[in-house]
């Protein structure tokens, strides 16, 4: 395993109806390059997580409420989709500032699926090149983004993104080097 993302703290960013690969696979790669990964939510005790959107697909532990969190805690964000997920984040006053200040703060940020519905809510896509899935293609361009449908990772500054479940090989690889590439370990 490698160790570039050593020392950095990510936050996840998820609520209940997340896709459940979404999650668990950056996750993973995050961890097993090292990363500190925190899930945060809007409600204290597990989030519950979806299959294909339909299925139950068990829960994640919340380890903050997204209310109490800081930027200033994290190195980078992952906002995995599913449908519900993003839709609840984006309702919710906290998820939508503490993105925007993510964004506006130029730290690294990967979004997958529905996930940039957050991003939109957020004022955070505008002149920016970013792929989704293509259900909210026409949200983000009206949100002012230029939306990219045939590529599996688009990369645009410190901002990851990526279509869906069957681009994850390609977004786990993009989100670590992204991050890797962002992140400044601490000398000592």
């Amino acid at each position: 395993m490698t160790q570039e993302l050593r020392g950095m703290r990510v936050g996840i960013l998820a609520a209940d109806g997340v896709e459940r690969v979404e999650l668990d696979q950056p996750r993973g790669a995050l961890q097993g390059a090292g990363a500190e990964t925190e899930l945060l939510s809007l409600h204290h005790g597990e989030i519950r997580a979806r299959q294909f959107d339909l299925d139950p697909a068990g829960t994640f532990p919340v380890d903050r409420l997204v209310s109490d969190a800081s930027v200033d805690d994290y190195d980078a964000l992952l906002l995995p989709g599913g449908t519900m997920n993003p839709d609840q984040l984006r309702m919710d006053r906290d998820a939508v500032r503490f993105v925007k200040d993510f964004m506006a703060g130029g730290k690294p940020v990967a979004s997958i699926c529905h996930g940039p519905w957050t991003l939109a809510e957020a004022d955070a896509v505008r002149g920016r090149r970013l792929t989704s899935w293509p259900s909210i293609r026409t949200d983000l361009r009206n949100a002012g983004a230029e939306v990219v449908t045939d590529q599996e990772v688009v990369v645009d500054g410190h901002l990851v993104t990526s279509r869906g479940p069957a681009d994850l090989p390609a977004f786990c690889a993009a989100v670590v080097e992204q991050f890797a590439r962002a992140h400044q370990p601490l000398s000592g």
